[in-house]
């Protein structure tokens, strides 16, 4: 059986639908998902659209493949309650932080729960389902095909759990970012590294310099200026591994079910203790 989801919030979003939702026709749906018969889909915000291939059924009088339109939308979250979410949201570090790597946290549904609100599907009222098929059935195989494949797009874009309640990201992030912690964050995120630059030589070129009157002695041996008599410290980063997590559990490189970062801090543990507390 194919896997559509590696991420948590993947397997979380796959868990409601089947919570409520036939498990024959879920099955078809899978199938349908993994044979490439869902020709496109479109998502924006709580709206998906898509097309799916149907089924020839000479009994039913179908001797060509047709073609169904599907709409889904999930219910919103009111801008009034979005007004009251992101801000405790933004009073929680590891919240900000992992949201601002591209990373849902295990506990976000505390927050909305809280609330009285939910992130991930809920119940069938969370969902109103079209589709152009003849089946009476709702949702359908063709349905539940376009919710197995949008729930593998959550796996790149966990924000897309964002939007499909009537958040856009840009909106979500920019919201955080004007927190005391987000832009904390945010300034060490969007930091620009440095450029190298290429040289012939391994020693500093010297370069000759005129001055405008011969030093005494005290000048060329404790210099002009005096030491400062304290050395301030760079603060330490606030995200650890910070090169590392910016690519998130799963960047475009990574083809592996496992995560990239879990993956990255078992390597490093493995360096750390040269394999002597790992079997």
């Amino acid at each position: 059986m194919a896997k559509f989801s590696r991420t948590w919030w993947g397997d979380r979003f796959i868990q409601a639908l089947e919570a409520f939702t036939d498990d024959n026709r879920l099955k078809r749906g899978r199938s349908y998902a993994s044979g490439g018969k869902v020709k496109s889909f479109e998502i924006e915000l709580n709206k998906i659209t898509a097309k799916v291939k149907g089924s020839v059924n000479p009994y039913f009088g179908v001797y060509k493949e047709p073609t169904y339109n599907i709409t889904i939308e999930i219910t919103p979250i009111s801008n009034t309650r979005w007004s009251q979410v992101i801000p405790k949201l933004s009073s929680k570090a590891s919240i900000v932080s992992r949201l601002l790597l591209n990373e849902v946290p295990e506990n976000i549904e505390d927050t909305f729960s809280a609330l009285g609100l939910h992130l991930l599907p809920h119940s069938s009222k969370d969902f109103q389902t079209k589709c152009s098929c003849p089946d009476y059935a709702n949702p359908c195989k063709h349905i539940a095909g376009v919710y197995y494949l949008v729930a593998s797009q959550l796996d790149n874009n966990p924000f897309l759990l964002f939007e499909l309640r009537g958040l856009s990201k840009a909106e979500l992030q920019s919201k955080l970012a004007e927190s005391p912690l987000g832009k904390a964050l945010s300034e060490e995120l969007n930091a620009k590294e440095i450029a190298l630059d290429s040289s012939t030589s391994l020693y500093t070129k010297l370069e000759k310099q005129s001055l405008s009157q011969m030093p005494n002695a005290r000048e060329f041996w404790l210099g002009t200026k005096r030491l400062p008599s304290t050395i301030e410290v760079a603060p330490i980063s606030s995200v650890s591994a910070i090169l590392i997590k910016k690519q998130g559990d799963f960047p475009d490189f990574w083809h592996n079910d496992a995560s990239f970062i879990e993956t990255m801090e078992e390597l490093y543990q493995r360096v750390k203790t040269k394999n002597q507390n790992l079997i």
